[in-house]
Order: structure tokens, then C-alpha cells, then sequence
């Protein structure tokens, strides 16, 4: 009870004290004293004018403070409640206003034609809509049955095809006419001319075997002539039977469905690009009587039909396609010919090189009768199989028929249309065997079944078509036409201009052209084999086996792989299409289950996944396969890492020998980079196309070494010049410009005198005495190891060229050797470096790249290849046929090994 009085009187003391008049009185007692205190203390002037009550801004009372801060608190809340009904007012705008439709970035369609050689107005272009889309698979969409067909043709609810897709879109596909034209190839003008000719040959060369003159009689020349002739008639009859093609509608559609119950067996889907199959049916559209030219890379013996699988089933017209005669197999044979293949030697001449004119005449004249009756053509630009997995050089003997059947006006113009193939998977296996320089197993009927009952058991992955965009023939001959005497033909054109191939079917000159012609046509070749490589997609399998030979040969964790493949993701967007999806740890899982611990090992290492090559010679030149893919994407920024590299190592050994030119850092020189680019690129040019033929190889190289330096892998600092630098610089320039009259020669002569005193006599290095550059090149620290993973792109090809340039000697004496056994024992020098140690490329061992280095050494006139009946020798060419001159061509090749 008393401590409850103790809280009521301490409560009403409390009152007292805090009551609400006394606490008024309290704050006007303290103010009057602080103003008689202060004199001067006034109302500030930020609540605004004085009052009639103090008109001169009187003093301050804690009235009239209240007074104020009630005027500030209304107006706080007049505005508050101003922007609560602006806030009501903009969500009904909002809500009433519709609802912008937010895009989708454009997507970077892969495969346009080259702006340069095709004008933009005669193209079909994309519209945005089309680049929105995505690849879909084919095997799962059927344009002539199921929901899609349904919405366009309303066929009903009892419609067939909702049951039976497949077999609804193989017989709804449009019907197109295949005339065959084989009757009309033996009485052509062209191949009476052939067997007249070759009639001759057989006449002369009776003469010379019986040792007769030309002028004696007593060999009945004319009874020989007849009995000639019938044989000739009979052998072009067979040849026309086993070339012909007897495309049929009926057995399309028949493989058609077969094709959608198979694949999916054992491929997880076939992507292609809707929008690029538009951009056919537009050009069709725009261009009704003009024959379409399929030109795709060749990968697997699968591309033969899948093509025709694709463009039947969106009611485009299939083409003919041009096959080897090791597919004229039993059943097969017969199938592929129905299919729409025509078949043709693999060599069109003997052995002895002596030339098949009445196969010549009979193939031109097939092909040209092709073309008029409107059949569209297929053929692979590549000849054969690319064994190494990146494209191979062309081979342009059909093309030239198709530029010679438009020059002679039986078509008024051809639509080329490059096709890029990819798989995640090779269905035909590998080419190991091959690569080790063992001879190719032929195709027979047992091993064609074989090869198919175990495809049907295994997981190939995704396949990817893309079909690069139409472009004019007449358009594409005219702009090369007008490069070549538009631009100024310069000494490096000239080292570096390629010599169309000979030496196969698709090589020979099946029409006697004149060289600018076969010029002419090898540009278009290699226009075309750079577009399609550059729009092939690439796949799961390409991008791990490219990390895993190119930075992790030692195996790497799985977090570790996923941010260098984010990081290849990021420098390949934009510029390569990418065959895949979804995170790069999924990625990752996936490629390696699909290559299989034949190939990629895993294994759990502290408590994480760790992915490591199966580096074993055989496992590594078939895991190499798929590398390649991306081989020509970093072509070129390999060739001037490597070379800066050689510079910065060859600055360095100088640096060490003289003291008082030593720097902190060693930077080389650009246009001594650039010089050692071209010289890299010349060794390199039956490898890669490493740019388009309407391009200069120096501009590329420049642009590529600007990119570097954009991506700081290298860096190009400017320089601070003087006034009076810049005053010499634009002098120099100027009279740069304007230009003496000095003769090609001369300018050749220059050039050569440069060249030769750059190389110490003989080719190679033209950069060691070009190192006073004002614009230097430096290598920043942060993107050293950037730099080794490029510089191992290309290290594989140099160290089999450095392989088979020691292998040299072994032609010394005139010791002439036969090609095929040369090539073994340069492939028994690379295996034997490998084991030792000495070179740790397992895929440097490849029959294809030693082939191709030949052919420079051929070019560059160190070796000579005759033909001594029907067999291929190989020997040394004077000068290079000492032991001196041979150490000097191993040293320039041995330069551009990366160490």
C-alpha cells in the first residue's frame, strides 16, 4: 500500500513539472532572457514574411514557433498526399497503356554470302523475325503432317497422318520432274570429238608397237580405225551406264521414312536452321530456271543422302549428287543411284598420266545435260573425306564444268549454295589407320552391312546442317573478275597465290581452259571451302577436345573446364554458331560421356571430377579429329602469336650477348611481326585458306594482330611523337602517295633484293633485318598463358613439317625414292620424336599434313615429283641436293616450332 502511494505522489510531481501551460511560460521566460541578453535575436526570414503583429520581423516567441512548424507540417502533408494521387494516376496510365513487346536480341545468322562478292540488293536477305529463330530438329518436326500441317491445311479430326507422321510427310511431299538426260550424252558433238581422238591414240600406238612409220601403207589403217571405234562406242556405253543417275520420286520417299524410323536409333537429334532453308525457297522463288549448286564440306559417308533427306521434306527439288565409284557397291550402289547419285572415278586418267578423253568428254557432256533439263547439282568441293577433321583444299574440276556450262551459255546463271555438316560424333568411325600411313580398307557390300548393324548399337550424338545463303555465280565470276584488275598486284599476292589441285577426279581440268580461267575457278573453290568453314557450328565434342589438346593435355578439374569453356563461349559469340546449349558443366558431362573413356577419362579426384585426353598416339589423332574443328577459327592469331614468340625469343639471345642494348622488356618490331606472319602463312598454304580470295592476306593479318591487341593478349602502346616526328612522318607519307612511276619490274626487283637480303640468300626469315620498327609490339604479363594455349594451335603441324624437312636427307646422292615409302619414313621420324619425348604432339603424326608439306616443298622447288610409270618419285632439286642447303631448309622450317 505505501508503495503505491509513493508512484501516485511521484506522478502528480511529475504533472506539476510538465504541465502544459507552465512548460509555455517556461520557454517565454528563457526566451526574453536570451534576447535581453543577445539584443538582436529576430524571427529568420525562411519562415516566410512578418505578421501584422510584428511587421518589422519582432521577436520570437515559442507561440509562434508552434505556430510555423503546424504551417510546414500541413504543407508536408498536402504534398505527400500530391504524390500519392500522381502515383494512382501513372499506374491507371500504365495499366490502360498496352504492354510493349519486348524483342529478343537479333541472333548472328552464320553462312551469309560475302558482301563483297554478292551485293547486298541481289541477295535474299533475313528478315528479323527469321534471325530470331533457332535451329530445330528435323527428325521431330514434319511439315506435312501433325500440328503444323493441321493449322495451315485443315485436313479434319479423322486425318491419317495425326497417326502415321512419318509416313503422312513421305508421300505428301511435293513431286518434282527428273528427266534423264543419259540418252542425249553419246551423240553429243563433244564426245564424238573424244573418240575420234582417242581412236587416233589407239592407231598411233599400234604403229609404234609394231614399229611401222606413218607413211606405211601395209597397215590397214582404216579397218583398225573401225575396229577401234566400235571398242571406244562400247567402253563410253559402259561408262555412261555406270555414271548415269536414275533418280526416282518413288525411292525418295521410300528413304525418306526409312531414314526418320533409323536415325533416331542411334543420333540424338539432326538440327537445322529453319531460316536458312527460307533463304532457299526465296531464291528459288526470285530465280524459278536457274539450278541450284549444293556444295557442302565432306565429313561422313551419311552426308550423301541427308542433304536430299533435308530439302525433300521441305519440298525443295533434291539434287544430283556426285559420289566416288567405291560406293557402286551391291544394294547400296543401287539404292544411292535411285537416290539421285551419279557415280565417277576417283581418277580420271591412267596411271601413266596419259589422259582419258573419252571419260573427260562423257562426264562434261553428263553434267552439262544435267544442267539444261534443270536438275539441280551436288558435289563435294573437298574431293573426299577430310581425314584430319579440319576442310581440306578444294578440288575444282566439276566446278569448272559448271563455269564452263555458264560461259557457254547452256545456263544463264547457277546459284552456289556452300552447306556445313558437323557431327558430335563421327558415325563412320575414324581415320587412325590412315593417318599412320596404312592403306584405306575399300568398300564392299559385307563391310557396308557390318558398319551399319553397329552404328544402329551405339549414341552418336546431334548432327548440324547449315546451309550458307544462295549467291550468284554470274554475280560471284564478275566481282573476281573485277578484283583481280582492280587491285594492285603486289609481290606477297604472288608468293602466296595457291596452284589449283591436278592430281584427282575433281582436280583435272575437265575443259582445256586457259590459266586465268582455272585461276578463276580455284578462287570460287576456296571462296567457297573458307565460307563453309566458317559457318560450321560448332559441337559439344569440338569444344572440349579443343580445351583439353590445346591448354589441358594434363587433364584438368571439371571447374576448371567450365570457366575455361565460358570463356571460349564468350570469345566464339557473335563470330561461330555453337551447336549447343545450357551450362558448361553440362556441357562438359556430356561431350565426355559422348567420346567415351576411349578417348576423355574420368576420375574423382579430391572429392571433385577430373577430365584428362587419353593422349596415346591412336586415341589422340582420332581426339584430334574434333579438335580441328576450331583449328582454322584460330588460324590466324596463332600464326602471329608464333611469330611474336620467335621474335621475342630471337630479341632476347641478342639482349643476353650485348649488354648495352639490354631492356627490362623485349618488344619486336610490327612490321617485322607482320613480315614473318606472311612468311608463316606461305609454309602454311595447302593447311588453312586462311582468308577469302577477294581478301589480302596483309590486311588480315593486320586486323587479326589489332584484335590481339584489343583483347590485350598483346598490346600496341602509342606513341608520344615530337612535332617535328609528325611533320617527318606526314612528309614521308606524302610523297608516299604521291606515287613515282616505277616499273613492275623494278618494284619486283626490289622486292626480291629485299627478300633475298632479309633470307641470307635463300627463302625463309625475311623479318631479322627489318627490326628497326618505330611501332613496337609488347607482351603483357597477364596473358602469357593465353598466349602458349595459341601458340600450341598450330605447334602440331610445325613440328610434322619440321619432321619431314629432317627427313630430306634421306633423298641426298640423287637417291630418288618412291612417294608412299618417303611418306612412311617421315611418319616413322614423327613416331619415333613422339616416344622420345622430343615432341609431345601424338597428332603431329598424320599422312595428310605430311602430304601438304610436300607440296610447299614442291612449290618452293627444294623436291621434284615424277611420274615414272604410273609411279610417283620423289627426289632433291638442285640447288637444295646438299647436305648445307638441306640444314638450311630445316633450320627455317624448325624457326616457327614454338619451343
Amino acid at each position: 500500500m505505501l508503495g503505491i502511494l509513493e508512484v501516485l505522489l511521484f506522478l502528480c510531481i511529475i504533472g506539476y513539472f510538465f504541465n502544459k501551460e507552465r512548460a509555455i511560460d517556461m520557454v517565454d521566460i528563457i526566451s526574453n532572457r536570451v534576447q535581453e541578453a543577445y539584443g538582436s535575436f529576430r524571427l529568420p526570414s525562411v519562415f516566410g514574411p512578418g505578421t501584422d503583429a510584428q511587421p518589422n520581423g519582432g521577436f520570437s516567441t515559442y507561440s509562434m514557433l508552434k505556430r510555423f512548424g503546424e504551417a510546414g507540417r500541413r504543407q508536408r502533408q498536402l504534398n505527400v498526399d500530391n504524390d500519392r494521387m500522381v502515383r494512382q494516376q501513372s499506374l491507371f496510365h500504365i495499366k490502360e497503356t498496352p504492354i510493349p513487346q519486348v524483342q529478343p536480341e537479333l541472333k548472328p545468322i552464320p553462312g551469309l554470302a560475302c558482301p563483297h562478292c554478292s551485293p547486298a540488293e541481289s541477295r535474299p536477305q533475313l528478315g528479323a523475325d527469321d534471325r530470331r529463330r533457332s535451329a530445330i530438329d528435323i527428325l521431330r518436326v514434319t511439315t506435312h503432317a501433325g500440328e503444323q500441317y493441321a493449322r495451315v491445311h485443315n485436313p479434319g479430326k479423322f486425318d491419317w497422318g495425326v497417326w502415321c507422321p512419318h509416313l503422312a510427310q513421305a508421300t505428301r511431299v511435293r513431286r518434282f520432274s527428273y528427266p534423264q538426260v543419259a540418252g542425249a550424252v553419246l551423240p553429243d558433238e563433244r564426245v564424238q570429238e573424244a573418240l575420234d581422238t582417242a581412236v587416233k591414240e589407239s592407231i598411233n600406238d599400234k604403229r609404234a608397237e609394231l614399229g611401222l612409220a606413218e607413211n606405211d601403207e601395209s597397215f590397214d589403217e582404216d579397218r583398225y580405225y573401225s575396229e577401234m571405234l566400235r571398242s571406244h562406242e562400247r567402253r563410253a556405253g559402259k561408262i555412261l551406264i555406270g555414271m548415269r543417275s536414275k533418280i526416282s520420286n518413288l525411292v525418295l520417299r521410300i528413304t525418306s521414312w526409312v531414314l526418320y524410323k533409323l536415325l533416331p536409333c542411334f543420333m540424338s537429334g539432326v538440327a537445322a536452321h529453319p531460316a536458312q532453308v527460307d533463304m532457299i525457297k526465296r531464291a528459288i522463288e526470285k530465280h524459278p530456271d536457274v539450278p541450284l549448286i549444293f556444295l557442302p564440306l565432306h565429313r561422313s559417308h551419311l552426308d550423301y543422302i541427308m542433304v536430299s533427306f533435308i530439302l525433300l521434306n521441305n519440298d525443295i527439288k533434291c539434287p544430283l549428287v556426285a559420289g566416288g565409284d567405291n560406293l557402286r557397291i551391291p544394294v547400296f550402289g543401287s539404292i544411292l543411284r535411285y537416290d539421285g547419285a551419279f557415280f565417277i572415278k576417283r581418277k580420271i586418267d591412267p596411271l601413266t598420266g596419259k589422259k582419258d578423253h573419252v571419260y573427260r568428254a562423257i562426264l562434261h557432256t553428263y553434267l552439262q545435260k544435267c544442267l539444261t533439263a534443270g536438275h539441280n547439282v551436288e558435289f563435294f568441293i573437298e574431293g573426299g573425306r577430310t581425314r584430319t577433321g579440319k576442310p581440306c583444299m578444294p578440288k575444282s574440276g566439276i566446278l569448272s564444268v559448271i563455269v564452263d556450262a555458264f560461259n557457254d551459255k547452256s545456263i544463264a546463271d547457277a546459284l552456289i549454295v556452300p552447306v556445313s555438316i558437323n557431327y558430335e560424333k563421327l558415325v563412320d568411325g575414324n581415320f587412325v589407320r590412315e593417318q599412320l600411313g596404312q592403306k584405306k580398307i575399300p568398300e564392299s557390300f559385307a563391310s557396308a552391312a557390318s558398319a551399319i548393324m553397329k552404328v544402329l548399337k551405339a549414341r552418336y550424338g546431334l548432327m548440324r546442317i547449315d546451309f550458307n545463303e544462295p549467291f550468284s555465280l554470274s554475280e560471284l565470276i564478275k566481282s573476281l573478275r573485277k578484283s583481280d584488275t582492280a587491285h594492285n598486284y603486289t609481290p606477297e599476292m604472288r608468293r602466296l597465290q595457291h596452284k589449283p589441285s591436278s592430281s584427282s577426279l575433281f582436280g583435272t581440268d575437265v575443259v582445256q581452259e586457259e590459266q586465268d580461267q582455272r585461276q578463276l575457278i580455284d578462287n570460287i573453290a576456296r571462296h567457297v571451302v573458307y565460307d563453309s568453314a566458317r559457318a560450321t557450328s560448332v559441337m559439344t565434342t569440338n569444344a572440349l577436345a579443343f580445351l583439353l589438346l590445346n591448354r589441358f593435355r594434363d587433364g584438368a578439374p571439371l571447374s576448371i573446364l567450365v570457366e575455361a569453356l565460358d570463356e571460349l563461349r564468350a570469345v566464339l559469340n557473335g563470330v561461330r554458331d555453337l551447336g549447343f546449349t545450357g551450362s558448361s558443366e553440362d556441357v562438359i558431362r556430356y561431350a565426355a560421356d559422348l567420346l567415351g573413356p576411349g578417348l576423355v577419362t574420368k576420375e574423382s579426384r579430391n572429392g571433385q571430377l577430373f577430365v584428362k585426353p587419353v593422349v596415346m598416339i591412336p586415341n589422340v589423332i582420332e581426339l584430334s579429329y574434333y579438335s580441328n574443328c576450331l583449328i582454322p577459327h584460330f588460324a590466324l592469331e596463332s600464326i602471329v602469336v608464333t611469330c611474336a614468340g620467335l621474335l621475342k625469343r630471337e630479341a632476347e639471345r641478342n639482349s643476353s650477348t650485348d649488354r648495352h642494348d639490354h631492356a627490362d622488356e623485349v618488344t619486336v618490331g610490327r612490321r617485322a611481326l607482320l613480315a614473318a606472319c606472311m612468311e608463316f602463312a606461305e609454309l602454311l598454304m595447302y593447311e588453312f585458306i586462311l582468308c577469302k580470295p577477294c581478301q589480302k592476306l596483309e590486311t588480315v593479318l593486320e586486323n587479326t594482330l589489332q584484335e590481339l591487341c584489343l583483347r590485350e593478349i598483346l598490346s600496341q602502346p602509342e606513341q608520344e611523337l615530337t612535332e617535328d616526328q609528325v611533320m617527318a612522318r606526314k612528309l614521308a607519307h606524302n610523297l608516299e602517295c604521291d606515287g613515282l612511276d616505277v616499273d613492275d619490274d623494278e618494284l619486283d626487283d626490289y622486292f626480291d633484293d629485299q627478300h633475298n637480303s632479309t633470307n641470307g640468300g635463300g627463302g625463309g626469315r625475311p623479318y631479322r633485318a627489318v627490326d628497326d620498327d618505330v611501332t613496337r609490339i609488347h607482351f603483357p604479363a597477364e596473358t602469357h598463358c593465353n598466349r602458349l594455349v595459341l601458340e600450341s594451335v598450330l605447334a602440331p603441324f610445325t613440328n610434322t613439317y619440321s619432321a619431314v624437312a629432317s627427313s630430306l636427307h634421306q633423298l641426298l646422292d640423287g637417291n630418288a625414292m618412291v612417294e608412299s615409302e618417303f611418306i612412311r619414313l617421315c611418319i616413322k621420324e614423327i613416331s619415333t620424336r613422339v616416344e622420345l619425348g622430343d615432341c609431345k604432339y601424338g597428332e603431329s603424326i598424320s599422312t595428310d599434313t605430311v602430304r601438304n608439306c610436300l607440296k610447299v616443298f614442291e612449290k618452293r622447288s627444294y623436291i621434284e615429283t615424277t611420274n615414272n610409270s604410273g609411279v610417283r618419285l620423289v627426289s632433291l632439286q638442285p640447288p637444295f641436293d646438299t647436305m648445307a642447303e638441306l640444314q638450311t631448309i630445316v633450320q627455317q622450317v624448325h624457326t616457327f616450332v614454338p619451343v
